[in-house]
Protein backbone atom coordinates (compact mmCIF):
# COMPACT_ATOMS: atom_id res chain seq x y z
CA UNK A 1 0.00 0.00 0.00
CA UNK A 2 1.54 3.40 -0.70
CA UNK A 3 1.42 5.77 1.87
CA UNK A 4 0.92 9.66 0.27
CA UNK A 5 2.89 11.98 2.12
CA UNK A 6 0.26 13.83 4.33
CA UNK A 7 1.54 14.95 7.76
CA UNK A 8 -0.10 12.95 10.24
CA UNK A 9 -2.53 14.33 12.71
CA UNK A 10 -4.79 13.99 15.94
CA UNK A 11 -7.16 16.18 14.65
CA UNK A 12 -9.94 15.24 12.58
CA UNK A 13 -9.32 14.99 8.96
CA UNK A 14 -11.49 16.58 6.45
CA UNK A 15 -10.89 15.11 2.48
CA UNK A 16 -12.00 17.25 -0.11
CA UNK A 17 -12.00 16.15 -3.60
CA UNK A 18 -12.07 18.62 -6.11
CA UNK A 19 -10.63 22.48 -5.73
CA UNK A 20 -13.95 23.74 -7.71
CA UNK A 21 -16.03 26.36 -6.44
CA UNK A 22 -17.12 24.81 -3.98
CA UNK A 23 -14.40 22.46 -2.81
CA UNK A 24 -12.77 26.09 -2.32
CA UNK A 25 -15.51 28.02 -0.44
CA UNK A 26 -16.04 25.00 1.84
CA UNK A 27 -11.75 25.03 2.85
CA UNK A 28 -11.70 28.38 3.40
CA UNK A 29 -14.50 28.62 5.98
CA UNK A 30 -12.78 25.96 7.66
CA UNK A 31 -9.68 27.89 7.61
CA UNK A 32 -9.87 28.78 11.86
CA UNK A 33 -11.92 24.60 12.62
CA UNK A 34 -9.42 22.43 14.94
CA UNK A 35 -9.26 20.34 11.72
CA UNK A 36 -7.11 18.99 9.20
CA UNK A 37 -8.21 19.52 5.85
CA UNK A 38 -6.67 17.85 2.98
CA UNK A 39 -8.09 19.23 -0.87
CA UNK A 40 -7.26 16.89 -3.65
CA UNK A 41 -7.78 18.10 -7.67
CA UNK A 42 -6.26 16.64 -10.71
CA UNK A 43 -4.92 19.99 -11.21
CA UNK A 44 -2.89 22.37 -9.04
CA UNK A 45 -5.73 24.93 -10.34
CA UNK A 46 -8.99 26.44 -9.48
CA UNK A 47 -10.28 26.85 -12.94
CA UNK A 48 -13.08 29.97 -13.06
CA UNK A 49 -14.74 27.85 -15.76
CA UNK A 50 -17.67 30.74 -16.59
CA UNK A 51 -14.76 32.41 -19.35
CA UNK A 52 -14.16 29.14 -20.85
CA UNK A 53 -15.49 30.25 -23.82
CA UNK A 54 -13.75 32.74 -23.91
CA UNK A 55 -10.29 31.38 -24.36
CA UNK A 56 -11.85 29.02 -26.73
CA UNK A 57 -12.48 32.21 -29.12
CA UNK A 58 -8.84 33.26 -28.48
CA UNK A 59 -10.02 36.41 -26.27
CA UNK A 60 -8.42 35.35 -23.32
CA UNK A 61 -5.25 33.58 -22.33
CA UNK A 62 -5.62 30.10 -20.37
CA UNK A 63 -3.86 31.60 -17.03
CA UNK A 64 -6.09 34.50 -16.83
CA UNK A 65 -8.86 32.21 -15.15
CA UNK A 66 -6.95 29.91 -13.86
CA UNK A 67 -5.70 30.63 -10.28
CA UNK A 68 -3.18 28.22 -8.41
CA UNK A 69 -4.84 26.41 -5.63
CA UNK A 70 -1.32 26.93 -3.43
CA UNK A 71 -1.87 31.32 -3.96
CA UNK A 72 -5.32 30.81 -2.48
CA UNK A 73 -4.70 29.07 0.64
CA UNK A 74 -0.92 30.10 1.40
CA UNK A 75 -1.96 32.22 4.51
CA UNK A 76 -3.95 28.95 6.17
CA UNK A 77 -2.03 26.83 8.43
CA UNK A 78 -4.51 23.59 8.76
CA UNK A 79 -4.83 23.02 4.72
CA UNK A 80 -2.86 20.15 2.87
CA UNK A 81 -2.87 20.29 -0.76
CA UNK A 82 -2.23 17.30 -3.54
CA UNK A 83 -2.64 16.70 -6.90
CA UNK A 84 -4.08 13.50 -7.56
CA UNK A 85 -6.59 11.66 -8.95
CA UNK A 86 -9.23 9.91 -6.72
CA UNK A 87 -9.80 5.95 -7.88
CA UNK A 88 -12.02 4.89 -5.36
CA UNK A 89 -13.72 4.53 -2.34
CA UNK A 90 -14.02 2.23 0.95
CA UNK A 91 -16.20 3.99 3.04
CA UNK A 92 -16.92 1.00 5.77
CA UNK A 93 -12.57 1.86 6.37
CA UNK A 94 -13.43 5.40 5.88
CA UNK A 95 -10.02 5.42 3.35
CA UNK A 96 -9.93 6.93 -0.19
CA UNK A 97 -7.39 5.55 -2.98
CA UNK A 98 -6.09 7.99 -4.86
CA UNK A 99 -2.87 7.51 -7.24
CA UNK A 100 -0.56 9.06 -4.66
CA UNK A 101 -1.89 6.38 -2.34
CA UNK A 102 -4.67 5.83 0.18
CA UNK A 103 -5.31 8.25 1.97
CA UNK A 104 -7.79 8.24 5.60
CA UNK A 105 -9.96 10.31 6.56
CA UNK A 106 -12.71 11.32 9.37
CA UNK A 107 -14.91 13.68 6.84
CA UNK A 108 -15.42 13.19 3.16
CA UNK A 109 -16.68 15.79 0.77
CA UNK A 110 -17.28 15.03 -2.67
CA UNK A 111 -17.11 18.01 -4.81
CA UNK A 112 -15.69 16.77 -8.58
CA UNK A 113 -17.83 19.02 -10.53
CA UNK A 114 -19.21 17.46 -13.55
CA UNK A 115 -18.20 16.85 -17.34
CA UNK A 116 -19.63 16.77 -20.60
CA UNK A 117 -22.73 14.32 -21.61
CA UNK A 118 -23.09 13.00 -24.56
CA UNK A 119 -26.23 10.68 -23.52
CA UNK A 120 -24.83 7.76 -24.79
CA UNK A 121 -24.23 8.67 -27.80
CA UNK A 122 -20.97 7.05 -28.49
CA UNK A 123 -20.57 8.50 -32.67
CA UNK A 124 -21.16 12.09 -31.26
CA UNK A 125 -18.88 12.11 -27.99
CA UNK A 126 -15.98 10.68 -30.50
CA UNK A 127 -16.46 13.55 -32.80
CA UNK A 128 -18.05 15.90 -31.29
CA UNK A 129 -15.85 18.03 -28.08
CA UNK A 130 -17.32 19.28 -24.84
CA UNK A 131 -15.94 22.60 -22.94
CA UNK A 132 -15.42 21.47 -19.33
CA UNK A 133 -11.64 22.12 -19.48
CA UNK A 134 -8.60 24.39 -19.78
CA UNK A 135 -7.12 22.10 -22.45
CA UNK A 136 -9.97 21.88 -24.34
CA UNK A 137 -10.71 25.46 -24.41
CA UNK A 138 -6.67 26.32 -25.74
CA UNK A 139 -7.27 22.81 -28.03
CA UNK A 140 -10.49 24.31 -29.80
CA UNK A 141 -8.74 27.50 -29.89
CA UNK A 142 -5.87 25.71 -31.70
CA UNK A 143 -7.97 23.91 -33.62
CA UNK A 144 -10.62 27.06 -34.94
CA UNK A 145 -7.21 28.88 -35.38
CA UNK A 146 -6.24 25.95 -37.77
CA UNK A 147 -9.39 25.72 -40.05
CA UNK A 148 -9.04 29.42 -40.98
CA UNK A 149 -5.25 28.76 -41.84
CA UNK A 150 -6.50 25.69 -43.73
CA UNK A 151 -9.49 27.39 -45.29
CA UNK A 152 -6.82 29.90 -47.68
CA UNK A 153 -5.50 26.99 -49.13
CA UNK A 154 -8.55 26.01 -51.08
CA UNK A 155 -10.29 27.36 -53.70
CA UNK A 156 -12.89 25.89 -54.05
CA UNK A 157 -16.06 27.06 -51.87
CA UNK A 158 -17.77 23.87 -51.10
CA UNK A 159 -14.24 22.21 -49.32
CA UNK A 160 -14.13 25.81 -47.48
CA UNK A 161 -17.42 25.56 -45.90
CA UNK A 162 -17.47 22.99 -43.87
CA UNK A 163 -14.53 24.05 -42.33
CA UNK A 164 -16.13 27.31 -41.64
CA UNK A 165 -19.49 26.13 -40.66
CA UNK A 166 -19.32 26.08 -36.35
CA UNK A 167 -21.97 24.33 -34.93
CA UNK A 168 -22.82 24.77 -31.20
CA UNK A 169 -25.37 22.44 -29.56
CA UNK A 170 -27.37 23.41 -26.26
CA UNK A 171 -29.14 26.41 -26.02
CA UNK A 172 -28.25 27.44 -22.51
CA UNK A 173 -25.97 30.03 -21.07
CA UNK A 174 -22.99 27.76 -22.35
CA UNK A 175 -23.95 27.80 -25.96
CA UNK A 176 -25.43 31.04 -26.59
CA UNK A 177 -22.02 32.90 -25.34
CA UNK A 178 -20.09 30.56 -27.58
CA UNK A 179 -22.12 31.20 -30.84
CA UNK A 180 -22.16 34.71 -29.78
CA UNK A 181 -18.40 35.10 -29.48
CA UNK A 182 -17.87 32.78 -32.67
CA UNK A 183 -20.44 35.29 -34.85
CA UNK A 184 -18.17 38.13 -33.63
CA UNK A 185 -14.83 36.19 -34.66
CA UNK A 186 -16.74 36.52 -38.32
CA UNK A 187 -17.76 39.82 -37.87
CA UNK A 188 -14.71 41.50 -36.43
CA UNK A 189 -11.61 39.36 -36.77
CA UNK A 190 -12.63 37.36 -39.83
CA UNK A 191 -12.23 40.61 -42.44
CA UNK A 192 -9.09 41.54 -41.48
CA UNK A 193 -7.27 38.80 -40.34
CA UNK A 194 -8.69 36.29 -43.75
CA UNK A 195 -9.94 39.21 -46.04
CA UNK A 196 -9.13 36.64 -49.17
CA UNK A 197 -12.27 34.16 -47.44
CA UNK A 198 -15.21 35.54 -47.95
CA UNK A 199 -17.66 36.08 -44.97
CA UNK A 200 -20.40 34.28 -45.97
CA UNK A 201 -18.42 30.94 -45.62
CA UNK A 202 -18.64 31.20 -42.14
CA UNK A 203 -21.76 30.31 -40.60
CA UNK A 204 -22.65 30.04 -36.64
CA UNK A 205 -25.22 27.56 -35.84
CA UNK A 206 -26.83 26.82 -32.49
CA UNK A 207 -29.24 24.03 -32.13
CA UNK A 208 -31.23 23.59 -29.14
CA UNK A 209 -33.72 20.75 -28.84
CA UNK A 210 -36.23 22.92 -26.72
CA UNK A 211 -38.79 25.61 -27.81
CA UNK A 212 -36.42 28.36 -26.86
CA UNK A 213 -33.02 29.34 -25.60
CA UNK A 214 -31.81 29.95 -21.92
CA UNK A 215 -34.58 27.18 -20.49
CA UNK A 216 -34.43 29.06 -17.12
CA UNK A 217 -35.17 32.54 -17.97
CA UNK A 218 -38.45 34.09 -18.95
CA UNK A 219 -39.84 33.93 -22.13
CA UNK A 220 -39.25 37.47 -22.99
CA UNK A 221 -35.29 37.01 -22.06
CA UNK A 222 -35.17 34.35 -24.21
CA UNK A 223 -36.74 35.81 -27.29
CA UNK A 224 -34.22 38.81 -26.55
CA UNK A 225 -31.30 36.69 -26.71
CA UNK A 226 -32.71 34.85 -29.66
CA UNK A 227 -33.63 37.87 -31.60
CA UNK A 228 -29.90 39.29 -30.83
CA UNK A 229 -27.83 35.91 -31.73
CA UNK A 230 -29.98 36.31 -35.19
CA UNK A 231 -28.99 39.90 -35.71
CA UNK A 232 -25.02 39.06 -34.92
CA UNK A 233 -25.78 36.15 -37.88
CA UNK A 234 -26.30 33.19 -35.95
CA UNK A 235 -28.76 30.31 -37.05
CA UNK A 236 -30.92 29.40 -34.28
CA UNK A 237 -32.69 26.12 -34.73
CA UNK A 238 -35.25 25.02 -32.10
CA UNK A 239 -36.95 21.85 -31.18
CA UNK A 240 -34.23 20.71 -33.03
CA UNK A 241 -32.18 17.48 -31.90
CA UNK A 242 -29.02 15.94 -33.37
CA UNK A 243 -29.28 12.49 -34.39
CA UNK A 244 -25.83 11.50 -35.31
CA UNK A 245 -22.28 12.91 -36.38
CA UNK A 246 -19.45 11.46 -38.29
CA UNK A 247 -17.13 14.14 -38.17
CA UNK A 248 -18.20 15.87 -41.11
CA UNK A 249 -22.13 15.73 -41.11
CA UNK A 250 -24.97 16.25 -38.94
CA UNK A 251 -27.78 14.47 -39.01
CA UNK A 252 -30.81 16.94 -37.42
CA UNK A 253 -34.19 15.23 -35.74
CA UNK A 254 -35.89 17.22 -38.50
CA UNK A 255 -33.74 15.08 -41.33
CA UNK A 256 -31.85 18.42 -42.42
CA UNK A 257 -27.92 17.95 -42.59
CA UNK A 258 -25.38 20.67 -41.85
CA UNK A 259 -21.90 20.16 -43.80
CA UNK A 260 -19.08 20.59 -40.64
CA UNK A 261 -15.88 19.43 -39.42
CA UNK A 262 -16.62 21.69 -36.06
CA UNK A 263 -19.43 20.54 -33.36
CA UNK A 264 -19.03 22.12 -30.47
CA UNK A 265 -21.19 20.60 -27.37
CA UNK A 266 -23.06 21.79 -24.22
CA UNK A 267 -26.18 20.37 -24.46
CA UNK A 268 -25.89 18.57 -21.05
CA UNK A 269 -23.32 17.90 -17.93
CA UNK A 270 -22.71 14.81 -15.57
CA UNK A 271 -21.36 13.82 -12.82
CA UNK A 272 -18.11 12.38 -11.92
CA UNK A 273 -18.88 9.72 -9.27
CA UNK A 274 -16.04 7.87 -7.48
CA UNK A 275 -15.47 4.00 -8.01
CA UNK A 276 -17.09 2.45 -4.37
CA UNK A 277 -20.19 4.31 -3.96
CA UNK A 278 -23.31 2.26 -3.46
CA UNK A 279 -25.25 2.05 -6.89
CA UNK A 280 -28.38 2.74 -5.42
CA UNK A 281 -27.41 6.42 -4.48
CA UNK A 282 -25.95 7.28 -8.19
CA UNK A 283 -28.46 8.43 -10.86
CA UNK A 284 -28.00 8.12 -14.12
CA UNK A 285 -26.95 11.63 -14.71
CA UNK A 286 -24.36 10.42 -12.81
CA UNK A 287 -25.39 12.46 -9.54
CA UNK A 288 -24.81 11.26 -6.06
CA UNK A 289 -28.58 11.25 -4.24
CA UNK A 290 -27.76 13.41 -0.98
CA UNK A 291 -30.01 14.15 1.97
CA UNK A 292 -30.77 18.38 3.25
CA UNK A 293 -27.30 17.74 4.67
CA UNK A 294 -25.62 17.46 2.20
CA UNK A 295 -24.37 13.83 3.49
CA UNK A 296 -24.67 11.19 1.18
CA UNK A 297 -27.42 9.04 1.54
CA UNK A 298 -26.56 5.93 3.46
CA UNK A 299 -23.39 7.10 5.08
CA UNK A 300 -22.57 9.34 7.77
CA UNK A 301 -19.41 10.97 7.26
CA UNK A 302 -19.85 11.13 3.46
CA UNK A 303 -21.36 14.52 1.82
CA UNK A 304 -21.37 15.56 -1.77
CA UNK A 305 -21.94 19.30 -2.71
CA UNK A 306 -22.09 21.25 -6.34
CA UNK A 307 -22.80 19.57 -9.47
CA UNK A 308 -22.05 15.90 -8.24
CA UNK A 309 -24.97 16.61 -5.54
CA UNK A 310 -28.71 15.93 -6.06
CA UNK A 311 -30.90 17.19 -3.66
CA UNK A 312 -34.62 16.63 -3.98
CA UNK A 313 -36.24 17.81 -0.83
CA UNK A 314 -36.36 21.67 -2.11
CA UNK A 315 -40.21 21.88 -3.73
CA UNK A 316 -38.79 24.89 -6.27
CA UNK A 317 -36.54 22.06 -7.80
CA UNK A 318 -38.32 18.74 -7.79
CA UNK A 319 -35.28 17.21 -10.10
CA UNK A 320 -32.80 19.01 -8.32
CA UNK A 321 -30.96 22.17 -8.12
CA UNK A 322 -29.15 24.10 -11.45
CA UNK A 323 -25.64 22.63 -12.09
CA UNK A 324 -24.03 26.12 -12.04
CA UNK A 325 -21.76 27.89 -9.36
CA UNK A 326 -23.59 29.69 -6.72
CA UNK A 327 -25.03 26.09 -5.83
CA UNK A 328 -21.67 24.55 -4.92
CA UNK A 329 -20.31 28.04 -3.52
CA UNK A 330 -23.32 28.19 -0.93
CA UNK A 331 -23.37 24.24 -0.35
CA UNK A 332 -19.64 24.06 -0.06
CA UNK A 333 -20.32 27.07 3.08
CA UNK A 334 -23.03 25.56 4.57
CA UNK A 335 -21.36 22.26 4.76
CA UNK A 336 -18.08 23.74 6.15
CA UNK A 337 -20.73 25.44 9.24
CA UNK A 338 -22.40 21.97 9.94
CA UNK A 339 -18.68 20.52 10.00
CA UNK A 340 -18.19 23.03 12.95
CA UNK A 341 -21.55 21.99 14.30
CA UNK A 342 -20.62 18.19 13.81
CA UNK A 343 -17.49 18.73 15.95
CA UNK A 344 -19.44 20.81 18.71
CA UNK A 345 -22.07 18.26 19.05
CA UNK A 346 -25.01 20.37 17.47
CA UNK A 347 -27.72 19.60 15.10
CA UNK A 348 -27.03 20.36 11.44
CA UNK A 349 -28.25 23.13 9.40
CA UNK A 350 -30.04 22.00 6.57
CA UNK A 351 -29.39 23.78 3.04
CA UNK A 352 -31.87 26.20 1.59
CA UNK A 353 -30.43 27.85 -2.12
CA UNK A 354 -30.70 30.96 -2.24
CA UNK A 355 -31.33 31.95 -6.25
CA UNK A 356 -28.86 35.60 -6.69
CA UNK A 357 -30.12 35.29 -10.30
CA UNK A 358 -28.81 34.27 -13.72
CA UNK A 359 -26.93 36.51 -16.58
CA UNK A 360 -25.65 35.52 -20.24
CA UNK A 361 -23.71 37.47 -22.67
CA UNK A 362 -24.37 37.38 -26.23
CA UNK A 363 -21.78 39.95 -27.58
CA UNK A 364 -20.62 43.17 -27.32
CA UNK A 365 -22.94 45.36 -25.48
CA UNK A 366 -25.64 42.29 -26.01
CA UNK A 367 -26.01 40.36 -22.62
CA UNK A 368 -29.25 39.31 -20.41
CA UNK A 369 -29.56 39.32 -16.42
CA UNK A 370 -32.63 38.25 -14.41
CA UNK A 371 -32.45 38.09 -10.42
CA UNK A 372 -34.96 39.17 -7.99
CA UNK A 373 -37.93 40.96 -9.97
CA UNK A 374 -35.01 42.60 -12.38
CA UNK A 375 -34.76 41.80 -15.70
CA UNK A 376 -32.54 43.24 -17.86
CA UNK A 377 -30.67 42.93 -21.45
CA UNK A 378 -28.62 45.31 -24.01
CA UNK A 379 -25.64 47.55 -22.62
CA UNK A 380 -26.59 47.76 -18.76
CA UNK A 381 -27.04 44.06 -18.42
CA UNK A 382 -23.47 43.40 -20.08
CA UNK A 383 -22.08 46.10 -17.98
CA UNK A 384 -23.48 43.85 -14.93
CA UNK A 385 -22.27 40.64 -16.56
CA UNK A 386 -18.48 42.33 -16.63
CA UNK A 387 -18.33 43.56 -13.04
CA UNK A 388 -20.25 40.58 -11.40
CA UNK A 389 -17.60 38.00 -13.78
CA UNK A 390 -14.71 40.48 -12.58
CA UNK A 391 -15.44 40.63 -8.98
CA UNK A 392 -15.81 36.92 -9.09
CA UNK A 393 -12.58 35.95 -10.52
CA UNK A 394 -9.66 35.22 -8.05
CA UNK A 395 -6.43 37.09 -7.90
CA UNK A 396 -6.30 40.91 -8.14
CA UNK A 397 -3.68 40.06 -11.22
CA UNK A 398 -6.21 37.48 -13.03
CA UNK A 399 -8.92 40.89 -12.24
CA UNK A 400 -6.72 43.05 -14.30
CA UNK A 401 -5.30 40.85 -16.97
CA UNK A 402 -9.01 40.45 -17.83
CA UNK A 403 -9.95 43.66 -17.15
CA UNK A 404 -7.18 45.34 -19.67
CA UNK A 405 -7.83 42.28 -22.22
CA UNK A 406 -11.88 43.39 -22.15
CA UNK A 407 -11.18 47.26 -22.29
CA UNK A 408 -8.35 46.68 -25.22
CA UNK A 409 -11.12 44.14 -27.64
CA UNK A 410 -13.56 47.06 -26.93
CA UNK A 411 -11.79 49.51 -28.43
CA UNK A 412 -9.62 47.70 -31.22
CA UNK A 413 -11.76 44.53 -31.85
CA UNK A 414 -8.95 42.58 -31.84
CA UNK A 415 -8.24 39.30 -29.73
CA UNK A 416 -5.05 39.14 -29.26
CA UNK A 417 -4.62 34.86 -28.88
CA UNK A 418 -4.72 33.66 -32.44
CA UNK A 419 -2.64 31.73 -32.54
CA UNK A 420 -1.89 28.25 -32.91
CA UNK A 421 0.49 26.35 -30.07
CA UNK A 422 0.44 22.97 -30.88
CA UNK A 423 0.09 20.21 -33.72
CA UNK A 424 -2.50 18.28 -31.12
CA UNK A 425 -5.19 20.45 -32.85
CA UNK A 426 -4.58 18.59 -36.64
CA UNK A 427 -8.33 17.43 -35.94
CA UNK A 428 -11.38 17.02 -33.61
CA UNK A 429 -10.50 13.40 -33.02
CA UNK A 430 -6.88 13.76 -32.23
CA UNK A 431 -8.39 16.59 -29.68
CA UNK A 432 -10.69 14.48 -28.15
CA UNK A 433 -7.93 11.78 -27.70
CA UNK A 434 -5.32 14.63 -26.41
CA UNK A 435 -8.10 16.28 -23.88
CA UNK A 436 -8.99 12.85 -23.02
CA UNK A 437 -5.59 11.80 -21.10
Amino acid sequence: MIQPNIPATTKPRVVIVGGGFGGINLAKQLKHAPVQVVLLDRNNYHLFQPLLYQVSTAGLEPDSIAFPLRGIFRKQKNIVIRMAEVTGLRATENTLETGIGEIKYDYLIFATGSNTNFFGNKPIAENAIGMKSLIEAVQIRNYVVKQFEESLLLTDPEEIKPKLNFVMVGGGPTGVELAGAFAELRKYIMPKDYPSIPQALMNVYLIEAGPKLLASFSEKTSQKTQEALQELGVRVLLNTGVKEYDGHTITLSTGETIKTQSLLWSAGVKGEPVKGLSQDILLPNGRILVNEFNLVKGYENVFAIGDIAQMTNDQRFPKGYPMVAQVAIQQGKNVAHNLHLILENKPLKGFHYKDLGSMATIGRNRAVAEFANMRLSGYFAWIVWMIVHLMSLLGFRNKLVVFINWFYRYFTYERGTRIIIKRGAANIVKLRQTVGV
